[in-house]
């Protein structure tokens, strides 16, 4: 595959639209969004629109299927439960844009098991070998979450190992100090100083349309008016038009 990602080139920047690029490059850039659970890619959702939008084949790589739950269904934890939200997932991925939308298939909880057998490591590489871009969970996992954290770290341990000149951009991302959202179930959620989010991806009303719709495919994890506003809350509180990122290296 052919490399667009300079070595200290900003998501902004290295990430032009597809139409602007030369015409010798065959194939889009892909971008691997990698992360635990089926709603977690709305952390990052109008980028991920914005992405597609943009020509890049967006792919989705969710560890676990979440049949763990807990979410606020009755659906008990499990098969059926599995199955839904995977349903879930490929509706967002859809309302999204996004060329794929992977599940690993990994039992949610049971993500240390699958690092301390290397196993997790063996089911992202193929999404990763030839990943221009990578965006995952920063090393916080968002507010400590065990598997965010696995996830992410896992991600960097595979992509610090790529050679020069074959290795992805990863990104982290982030909610820029002083912009939590003024709700009191994200109050615990971690901060980056700004000075480290040189990186972003804006959105337009559109991708950010797009990721309102992504949110209430999520029925079993959110009650109504929480999907309702989630995207609007999280566009004026802590996107401001462009989703924060920290390039890791």
């Amino acid at each position: 595959m052919i490399r667009t990602i300079a070595a200290a080139a900003s998501v902004t920047l290295a990430l032009a639209p597809v139409a602007a690029q030369d015409e010798a490059d065959l194939e889009p850039p892909l971008v691997v969004a990698v992360v635990a659970h089926p709603d977690d890619e709305l952390f990052m959702a109008p980028a991920l629109a914005a992405l597609a939008r943009e020509g890049h084949f967006v792919r989705i790589v969710h560890a676990t299927p979440g049949d763990a739950g807990p979410g606020v269904s009755n659906l008990p934890k499990g098969a059926a439960l599995a199955e839904t939200r995977r349903a879930e997932a490929d509706c967002s991925g859809k309302a999204l844009g996004v060329s794929e939308v992977v599940n690993l298939g990994i039992p949610d909880g049971k993500l240390a098991d699958h690092v301390r057998d290397g196993s997790l490591a063996k089911a992202l590489h193929d999404h990763l070998a030839w990943a221009d871009v990578v965006l995952t969970w920063g090393p916080d996992g968002g507010y400590g979450h065990a598997d965010h954290r696995l996830v992410s770290a896992i991600a960097t341990q595979m992509v610090q190992a790529q050679p020069e000149g074959d290795r992805a951009a990863l990104f982290y991302v982030a909610i820029p100090a002083g912009r939590l959202p003024p709700v009191a179930e994200m109050q615990d959620w971690a901060m980056t100083d700004p000075k480290l989010l040189a990186e972003g991806i804006a959105y337009t009303p559109a991708d950010l349309a797009a990721a309102r719709a992504a949110a209430m495919c999520h029925v079993t994890q959110f009650p109504e008016a929480s999907r309702e506003g989630m995207m609007g809350l999280f566009d004026a509180a802590m996107w401001r038009g462009r989703v924060h990122f920290r390039k890791a290296f």
